[in-house]
């Protein structure tokens, strides 16, 4: 009867979680896409941030990028503290400004918690993949960047959705973080298969994914 009681409870809130889903998608359709990117040159970029050295690195390889590559729409997750502080200092130093921004940040539930359970973390991916798909179906990015963090996952699927559907073909960039130099992250692991572009920084893993690019450091 536990069990029971326990699995009905799941199946409604992830009923409720599909319905918001529906409605922010049926919602996003009807407006269009926010940016048009292409249009004058430029290339729209969908970065995503992690927490701490994550958004570190992140940040440091977009600081490197020129400015064809605007607008820049960051994604955070919801419970991460410090990131949007971080990008907003960092966007000041290219000289970015409150009148004229080229860069907009987003939230979306976390992926996985540090120390969460495999289990419980399969819902969670499942709540932010619902929230990933409207928007990127929101912004059409022409690139998705990113370098670790569990929510960049569910936000790949949603760029290859757009893809699937013929919507718009967005390459998936994807830098395995400094720190790991002898085995890939989960997320490295999952995105190794799907990334048109997928970037190590240590010649260790190059050897052991053959797909991988391997220019040394980056970040």
């Amino acid at each position: 009867m536990e069990l029971q009681t326990l699995l009905l409870g799941v199946l409604s809130g992830c009923s409720v979680i599909v319905l918001c889903f529906v409605v922010r998608l049926v919602v996003v359709l009807q407006k269009g896409p926010e940016c048009k990117p292409g249009t004058k040159g430029s290339v729209c970029v969908l970065v995503v941030a992690g927490s701490g050295g994550h958004t570190t690195e992140i940040l440091r390889l977009v600081g490197s990028l020129s400015e064809s590559y605007r607008p820049r729409h960051y994604v955070i997750a919801d419970t991460d503290k410090m990131s949007e502080d971080k990008i907003h200092s960092a966007e000041s130093c290219r000289g970015d400004t409150l009148k004229n921004p080229q860069y907009t940040i987003h939230r979306i539930p976390r992926s996985r918690e540090v120390r969460q359970s495999w289990s419980s973390s399969v819902v969670s991916t499942l709540s932010a993949l619902l929230y990933s798909v409207p928007l990127a179906f929101q912004l059409r990015p022409d690139v998705v960047l990113c370098n670790g963090p569990g929510t960049c996952v569910p936000l790949c699927a949603a760029g290859l959705m757009l893809g699937i559907l013929g919507l718009k073909r967005v390459v998936l960039v994807y830098v395995e973080s400094i720190c790991r130099v002898e085995t890939l992250s989960l997320s490295g692991k999952i995105l190794y298969h799907l990334a048109d572009y997928f970037f190590v920084q240590w010649a260790s893993l190059k050897d052991k994914y053959p797909k991988a690019i391997y220019m040394g450091r980056i970040v």
